[in-house]
C-alpha cells in the first residue's frame, strides 16, 4: 500500500522537442571522460597517466579527503589525456576505448550472504560508491555514516526528461538486485516515489523491498528534494542518501554480473535536436558521438548535459555527466528584440506570468524556445514568485538572502539542509529579477561544507 501526495505548486515547462520512445543509435565507445567537477567536494589524486591500460571498473583517481573512494574508468582502453585547468587542477581523464570492453571481475556472493560492511566494501572498491548521493548538500555518500533512509525517484518531472518506464525497460532484475543491496545499508528503508498519474502502467511498483510513494502534480514534484521534504524532511544531524535509478541499474548489475557495467539508454531532446530520440552511449559519452542530432539550421546550439533547467552547458565538444540520462539541444538566444516586452501578442512566446496572450493557448502546446534571458539582472525584490513554483516548506526569498548575507545561524534556520541547486532551478526560471539564484544556492552549500566539517 502506498500513499498519495498531491503537489500544486510548480510548473512544467512546455518546450518542444521531446525524445520519442524509440532507440535510434547505440554509440560505439570511442573517447569517454570522466570528471572530477561533477562530484562535488572531491578533490581528487590521480591514480593513472596517459598511456597506460586500463579495464571497466579500474581506479582513474580517488578522493584525497575519503581515499577508500574511487571513480574508475566505464570501459577498457588507454587512458588518452589528463586534462588540467588552472593552477593544474584536475578537469578530467580521458580514456580511448579498444572496444573489447574487458572488465575488472569482482567475486559477488548471493544479496542474502552479505551484511552491510561487505556490500560498502564492494561498493567502494568497484568504483560504484559515487552513484550514491547524500543530503544535506547533495555530495558523494560518506560510507562511515547510517542514514535515515534511502530516497529513489522513478518520476522525473523536469523539462525533457527520459521516461524511465522506457529507458529501463531491460534493467527490472539489475534495480530489483540494486533495491535490495541498498536495503541493507539503511534501517529506515528504501523509498520509491513514482507519478500517480502512471502507477499501474509502470512496472516500478511492481518491485519488492520498497515504502512505495505516489506523486501527483508539476515539476518539481520529482525532485528527490521536494519527496524528501514532504515524507522525511532532514534536521540538523541527520542524513539520506539518494540514488537516480538509472544509477540504481549501475548497482545491481554488479551484484548479478560483478562487474562495474555503466552504459545507459539517454534521451537527446529539445527544440534543436534533429529526430529528438534514445541512444544508448557509455558512461561519459563525448558529444561529438551524438553532433549528427545537432540541428544546426537553428542557429548555434547548446549542447546541455542534463536538464535545461539545472544541466551543464558542456558544448559540442564536452562529455556527458556522471549523473546525467539527458542531453538537451536547445538554440542560443544571442539575439536583442526591441520592445518585445511590451508587445502584447507575441503567441509564439511563453510566459510563467501570463505577460502574453500565449497563455490562453492549449496546455498542450509546445514552445521552440531558446536560452535569451529577455532581460537582465533587476534589484532583488521580496516577492511571492518563488513560492507559487517551490512546493517545499520553506521561505525561499529569505533563504536566498541568507545565503548571500553568510548567515549561516539563519540559513540553517530557513532550510539549507533541505536543497540542492535543482530543486530552486524553478525559482530561476520564472525570476524576473533574473536573479542566479542556483548560483547562490551552491555558494551556500559550499560554505556549509567548508564551514560545518
Amino acid at each position: 500500500m502506498s500513499d498519495h501526495i498531491k503537489l500544486k505548486k510548480g510548473l512544467d515547462i512546455p518546450i518542444s522537442g521531446e525524445a520519442l520512445c524509440k532507440v535510434t543509435k547505440t554509440v560505439k565507445p570511442g573517447i569517454v571522460a570522466v570528471k572530477p567537477t561533477d562530484f562535488r567536494g572531491v578533490v581528487p589524486r590521480l591514480l593513472v597517466k596517459e598511456g597506460d591500460s586500463v579495464k571497466a571498473g579500474t581506479p582513474l583517481f580517488a578522493d584525497k579527503t575519503n581515499p577508500e573512494v574511487v571513480f574508475v574508468s566505464p570501459v577498457s582502453g588507454t587512458v588518452d589525456a589528463v586534462v588540467r585547468g588552472e593552477k593544474r587542477k584536475l578537469l578530467a581523464v580521458t580514456v580511448k576505448s579498444d572496444g573489447q570492453n574487458e572488465a575488472v571481475h569482482h567475486e559477488v556472493p548471493s544479496i542474502d550472504k552479505l551484511d552491510r560492511a561487505a556490500i560498502v566494501k564492494l561498493l567502494l572498491e568497484s568504483g560504484v560508491w559515487p552513484c550514491i548521493k547524500q543530503r544535506p548538500y547533495g555530495i558523494i555518500a560518506n560510507p562511515a555514516v547510517a542514514p535515515k533512509s534511502i530516497f529513489i525517484s522513478a518520476m522525473p518531472t523536469a523539462p525533457l526528461a527520459a521516461d524511465l518506464d522506457f529507458a529501463l525497460a531491460m534493467d527490472f532484475d539489475a534495480i530489483q538486485a540494486g533495491i535490495k543491496a541498498l536495503g541493507k545499508l539503511t534501517t529506515g528503508g528504501v523509498h520509491l516515489s513514482i507519478s500517480q498519474k502512471n502507477y499501474a502502467g509502470s512496472d516500478f511498483h511492481k518491485l519488492e523491498g520498497v515504502i512505495l510513494h505516489q506523486f501527483d502534480g508539476p515539476h518539481p514534484a520529482g525532485n528527490v528534494g521536494v519527496q524528501i521534504n514532504h515524507i522525511s524532511p532532514i534536521n540538523k544531524g541527520e542524513y539520506v542518501w539518494t540514488v537516480d535509478m538509472f544509477l540504481v541499474a549501475v548497482i545491481g548489475r554488479l551484484f548479478l554480473k560483478g562487474v562495474y557495467d555503466a552504459h545507459r539508454m539517454i534521451a537527446v531532446a529539445g527544440p534543436a535536436a534533429k529526430n529528438p530520440s534514445y541512444v544508448e552511449v557509455p558512461c561519459g559519452v563525448s558529444m561529438q558521438d551524438i553532433a549528427e542530432y545537432f540541428d544546426d539550421s537553428k542557429g548555434t546550439v547548446r549542447v546541455v548535459s542534463g536538464d535545461v533547467l539545472s544541466g551543464e552547458n558542456v558544448g559540442p565538444d564536452g562529455f556527458l555527466g556522471f549523473y546525467d540520462n539527458l542531453v538537451s539541444l536547445v538554440p542560443e538566444g544571442n539575439y536583442y528584440e526591441m520592445f518585445g516586452w511590451c508587445k502584447p501578442l507575441r503567441l509564439h512566446k511563453f510566459s510563467f506570468s501570463r505577460s502574453y496572450w500565449s497563455w490562453l493557448c492549449p496546455r498542450s502546446r509546445k514552445y521552440d524556445m531558446d536560452t535569451n534571458l529577455n532581460g537582465g539582472p533587476r534589484a532583488f525584490v521580496v516577492s511571492d514568485t518563488y513560492g507559487k513554483v517551490l512546493p517545499m516548506d520553506i521561505y525561499p526569498v529569505y533563504l536566498f538572502k541568507a545565503i548571500l548575507a553568510g548567515n549561516i545561524e539563519k540559513m540553517e534556520e530557513l532550510g539549507i539542509y533541505e536543497i540542492i541547486e535543482e530543486d530552486v532551478a524553478l525559482c530561476e526560471f520564472v525570476d524576473p529579477s533574473k536573479i542566479e539564484i542556483q548560483s547562490i544556492v551552491s555558494k551556500g552549500i559550499d560554505l556549509m561544507i567548508k564551514e560545518m566539517a
